[in-house]
């Protein structure tokens, strides 16, 4: 006696459809296509976590570069300068201080040679 697969497939076949809930068309009703419009997903999903850590570290260099400006300086400049008097504080800090303590940032401007 031979022995199918049943259960087995069913509860596979279950997690993709529930995974595939609210998806367009029959992307969420038929197992084939579910299975791939899942597979798409979660390549869509690791791709743009990615995406987000670029696009978060452009709109800190951004910050950084508007602040710059009434000093009449560039982004590239002031990296530069930082790094030949072995200020080591990252992107985010700088854009933080930029944004709610502009008192600091221009001391940490006015600081370097």
């Amino acid at each position: 006696m031979r022995v199918k697969t049943g259960t087995v497939r069913r509860k596979a076949h279950k997690k993709i459809l529930k995974q595939a809930k609210g998806y367009w068309m029959t992307r969420s009703k038929r197992y084939k296509v579910a299975s791939e419009a899942v597979l798409h997903a979660g390549q869509y999903a690791f791709n743009g976590r990615r995406i987000r850590r670029r696009d978060i570290r452009k709109i800190w260099i951004v910050r950084i570069n508007a602040a710059l400006r009434p000093f009449s300086t560039s982004y590239s400049v002031f990296i530069k300068k930082l790094k030949d008097n072995k200020i080591e504080l990252n992107r985010k800090m700088l854009s933080e201080i930029a944004i709610n303590d502009s008192a600091t940032f221009k001391s940490i401007f006015t600081s370097l040679k």
